[in-house]
């Protein structure tokens, strides 16, 4: 019973803070930018425009731009049991970091292969590059979640933020805090942002992201943006509850929990802010110039299993 109220927990905080942090993240790169920006509830005003509109499909599409909405958000709410935000369960062995990357792949896939399946230019130029970026960046990615296993000591998601809401990110491992680097440039390639992606052009020399999705409409789109930024919430959550975990419950409490989802509310704010502010101070770099930040998240990772075996 325990663990059907935390999964409805779960989800039901990951699908209403998502697109508050989306729109944070807006408002924070307007006032860095000396503009007004949206206002707070947009992302939800924006979900509830795109569920009332027409859904239109490419004559050339098939049943993967159908399919591909419903298959990245039904991945993306999967994900979301694996990764604690109401409150940490007791360790079930079934939230294994593995099987968490394999849904964060998943929609990735499809949605390369939706973008193809329209037969448009643009649709094919970002599933392209989307490729080329993910072969780069998923070795490093495993990496840097193999680093965070080798330094807490398990697979298991639940079981490390237990140990880092029982004792604090210094008490556990100071080799971890390199990581945090690491894990924001993973966020940053992961939810296709400055600089790697720009999430706010449909400029063809700079889109990936917005290219791949460019076919979608109506409740589809919809999906697709919810879905997006639900990845980008639970990628900010291992940054959160790992290196920031005050707050969260580690119990089924009616206070706690509500206490847990209102701290992460909090962190999560102020880590879209950061992510704003860090996006309007910098240009998309060029394409050929990635691997470079990627390496920087590769040696961090690397440093940090090195330093766990010599602490």
């Amino acid at each position: 019973m325990t663990l059907v109220i935390f999964g409805a927990l779960n989800i039901i905080a990951v699908l209403l803070l998502s697109p508050l942090f989306m729109t944070i993240i807006k408002k924070a790169k307007a006032y860095a930018q000396r503009r007004k920006g949206p206002p707070l509830l947009q992302g939800y005003y924006t979900f509830l425009k795109l569920l009332r509109k027409e859904v239109v499909y490419s004559r050339n599409s098939s049943w993967i731009m159908r399919v591909t909405p419903y298959i990245n958000m039904a991945a993306m709410l999967v994900a979301t049991l694996f990764v604690p935000i109401a409150f940490i369960p007791e360790p079930t062995g079934y939230g294994n970091i593995i099987l968490f990357l394999y849904m964060l792949a998943l929609p990735k896939f499809f949605m390369a292969l939706s973008g193809l399946d329209a037969g448009s230019t643009f649709g094919g130029m970002g599933s392209s590059r989307e490729m080329t970026i993910s072969s780069v960046i998923e070795p490093i990615m495993v990496l840097v979640f193999a680093a965070l296993v080798f330094s807490l000591k398990t697979l298991d998601i639940t079981e490390m933020f237990s140990v880092a809401a029982g004792s604090g990110i210094l008490e556990i491992n100071t080799a971890l805090l390199p990581l945090s680097i690491a894990m924001f440039i993973m966020l940053i390639t992961e939810t296709a942002r400055i600089p790697v992606d720009n999430p706010e052009t449909h400029l063809e020399l700079t889109m990936v992201h917005e290219a791949m999705i460019l076919e979608q409409s109506g409740r589809n789109l919809a999906l697709m943006e919810l879905s997006h930024a639900v990845k980008q919430t639970l990628l900010m959550a291992f940054l959160i509850n790992i290196f920031m975990p005050w707050g969260i419950a580690t119990a089924l409490d009616a206070a706690g929990v509500a206490i847990s989802i209102a701290s992460f509310a909090l962190k999560g704010a102020l880590l879209a802010a950061v992510i704003g502010i860090f996006e309007s101070s910098m240009a998309k770099s060029r394409l050929f110039r990635l691997p470079a930040v990627f390496a920087l998240a590769f040696f961090l990772s690397l440093l940090t299993m090195l330093l766990t075996v010599f602490k």
